[in-house]
């Protein structure tokens, strides 16, 4: 095999390495067949009526095999032109035997002229040209064997045969190729999750330090330094999470898992990923925690609420921190920040001046999803802990 057939079989799909090596197989048939067909009318040679004109067809045999060998091994020729080309060489065979075969050979229902290589166009359309492309040529090869019969009761089993063997090759080559087209999504995917991962540990070993370096360094300084600090320690926390995201989402899918179109399946820790900041820490397990769409959406949003009143409440720099554990069937995603707390009451007095922001944002929420929202608050600050069924 030449470097360029190695490259273009390299840069193809793998449903067309899939039928590549199929029609190659069908290679060892079309020749077992063709010697099978020259030795079997070369046995009865003085039987034909017109003994030129067989060996005419041999030939046409010959050169057709030698043609479709060619022809069929490279998935830019296998256009519908080829498919039926090879149908119509086979028919044409079928029709010859009325002309070549004498008259004692047709009464007596003889092998035809071609015999069994008429089965190799059918196959090459099961393997090449999906359900309806081999259904047709058995049906116009079957109609052209037919009409050279004078008694066609004894051609049934052999019309089961070619739809049976056309039928089964179609089905195996579908199977096959979305097989090989799963391997080669799953190898791709694999080999994309190790190279993020490379990246991942290089940016962590080199970015992330010098940034986290730079932070430290400016906020013990202080002055102008001080910006410059908060700057890398914001960019520190973007970098994280980003690197933090697509390793979840490509152990998910191979692809970015976020939450998606209602229905699907994500990533919740990729799904908060995003909420994290300089001041706000987003843990979890290293590996996806999976939920449906709907739950990483509605619980996202849970949780930016609760943010949303660290920061007003508590503070624009307050610290917080956002935790995500899987317990069996259970998700709990516990919010927490270190503020004096709520006073006792003050969320019913805001739920009767209409403020209804903990209640249908937060508590409403988590019920719509079958879960939970408890809160536990005081001097030392206060956490939010919801609760979500994955069952």
């Amino acid at each position: 095999m030449t470097t360029r057939h190695r490259a273009a079989e390299a840069g193809a799909s793998a449903a067309q390495q899939v039928e590549t090596t199929l029609f190659r197989a069908l290679v060892v048939l079309r020749v077992l067949v063709t010697v099978y067909t020259l030795a079997r009318n070369g046995s009865r040679f003085d039987q034909f009526a017109r003994p030129g004109l067989l060996l005419v067809a041999m030939g046409v045999m010959v050169g057709w095999t030698a043609f479709t060998v060619w022809a069929y091994d490279a998935p830019r020729r296998r256009r519908p032109a080829l498919y039926v080309a090879d149908v119509a060489v086979a028919v044409g065979l079928l029709l010859s035997t009325l002309v070549i075969e004498s008259e004692a050979m047709l009464e007596r229902q003889a092998p035809t002229v071609p015999t069994f290589w008429v089965v190799t166009p059918v196959l090459a359309c099961a393997v090449g040209a999906g359900w309806l492309g081999p259904l047709l040529a058995a049906v116009v090869v079957v109609a052209a064997d037919l009409s050279v019969r004078t008694d066609i009761s004894r051609s049934w089993g052999n019309i089961f045969l070619l739809f049976l063997a056309g039928g089964m090759v179609a089905f195996s080559t579908r199977m096959l190729k979305e097989a090989a087209e799963v391997r080669e999504a799953a190898e791709r995917a694999q080999a994309v999750q190790a190279e993020r991962a490379r990246l991942a540990r290089a940016v962590h070993d080199g970015v992330l330090q010098v940034l986290a370096l730079v932070q430290r360094r400016g906020a013990e300084a202080g002055g102008d330094l001080a910006e410059l600090a908060r700057l890398a320690g914001e960019q520190e926390a973007a970098l994280r999470r980003l690197v933090q995201a697509d390793a979840r989402s490509l152990s998910l899918t191979g692809t970015h898992a976020g939450a998606g179109p209602p229905g699907g399946v994500a990533d919740l820790m990729t799904a908060l990923a995003p909420l994290g900041s300089a001041t706000v820490t987003v843990t979890g397990p290293g590996h996806p925690v999976q939920v449906s769409d709907d739950q990483a959406r509605e619980v996202r949003a849970v949780v930016g609420a609760c943010l949303d009143n660290v920061a007003r409440h508590v503070g624009a720099q307050a610290p917080a921190w956002v935790l995500v554990e899987e317990l069996g069937e259970t998700v709990v995603v516990s919010v927490r920040d270190e503020g004096a707390g709520i006073p006792d009451g003050r969320l019913a007095e805001a739920e009767r001046e209409g403020r209804l922001g903990v209640r249908e944002s937060i508590c409403g929420r988590m019920a719509d999803l079958g879960g939970s929202a408890a809160l536990v608050t005081g001097p030392g600050g206060t956490e939010w802990e919801l609760t979500l069924s994955t069952a």
